[in-house]
């Protein structure tokens, strides 16, 4: 199966430190971790280690942030032929703060890449399946008009003009609780099961896809077989939770081309992104197959 993953891509310096630093202070910091990311790639690249065939687009500055993700691709067999790399640009960079005693992360990203050059590569080859982060959606809804029988899935993190233009063209909205909080103009409250529902089906009522509720440590939502269902993730100790989402979207995808329910699907997916906030930095945080499959069975 021949898999295309569209979307934005950073290069991610992750800076570990285990408190949240005060303004207009100075910290010393023993180590930082930097590599490849951004949403639709970052699932192109646990795809990739997992064996499948990938094929990443999006834009790259011509200097050394750029050589440094074309290499992680390459020394895992990823297809980067629609990786578009310009001269008079500086390929796009995340600077993330992670707080190593609770998880949470802090990232000020650079957006050069999508102001000053969109995408123009002609992407010609057919793909059986299709990942989304919504940037590049110009090429994003071309690609969906020329493989008319791919199987594709949005990972819809924010309402932006690109998600929102492709959330009803794919056959998997995977969305977060922002997106789906802004979107319908109503909160969600984890414990109460009837907020989220509520939430559920005011976006059903515009879209008529395959429609995901991610709830962070706390899972996933979704409809099936007529039964409203969270699939709860597990408990684990967070260090860094950046890429989690990613990951997460990145196993969904692998489960969906390799048949699983999309019950177990989800909740191995869960499984997936929950581990990976156990290391730091979104790709090094990838874990084997292997892994999941024994958590699975143990």
């Amino acid at each position: 199966m021949k898999i295309l993953c569209l979307g934005h891509l950073t290069y991610d310096t992750t800076l570990p430190v285990d408190f949240y630093p005060e303004e207009n202070e100075k910290y010393h910091i023993g180590k930082k971790i930097s590599c490849g990311g951004g949403p639709a790639p970052n699932a192109g690249f646990l795809l990739g280690k997992w064996n499948e065939d990938v094929t990443i687009a999006g834009v790259l500055g011509n200097d050394y942030e750029g050589n440094k993700i074309l290499e992680e691709y390459t020394n895992i067999g990823i297809d980067t032929k629609y990786i578009e790399k310009v001269d008079n640009i500086e390929t796009d960079t995340s600077y993330i703060i992670t707080n190593t005693s609770n998880g949470s992360r802090t990232v000020l990203t650079t957006n050069t890449n999508r102001k000053t050059h969109p995408y123009t590569l002609d992407i010609t080859d057919n793909f059986d399946y299709l990942v989304f982060d919504g940037e590049e959606y110009e090429t994003a809804i071309k690609v969906l008009e020329s493989n008319p029988n791919a199987v594709s899935i949005l990972d819809a993190g924010n309402l932006r003009e690109g998600s929102k233009a492709l959330a009803p063209l794919v056959t998997y909205l995977v969305c977060s609780h922002d997106y789906a909080e802004e979107f319908t103009n109503m909160v969600m409250d984890y414990n109460d099961i009837n907020s989220i529902i509520k939430i559920y089906e005011e976006m059903k009522k515009t879209y008529k896809n395959h429609l995901i509720i991610t709830l962070e440590s706390f899972g996933c939502f979704t409809k099936l077989n007529g039964e409203y269902k969270i699939i709860p993730s597990i408990k684990v100790k967070p260090i860094d939770s950046t890429g989690a989402g990613d990951i997460f979207h990145g196993a969904l995808t692998y489960f969906i081309i390799h048949d699983y329910p999309i019950e177990e699907a989800l909740r191995l997916s869960n499984i997936t992104g929950a581990l990976s906030v156990k290391k730091i930095g979104s790709r090094y945080s990838i874990v084997n197959l292997e892994e999941i499959l024994n958590y699975k069975e143990n």
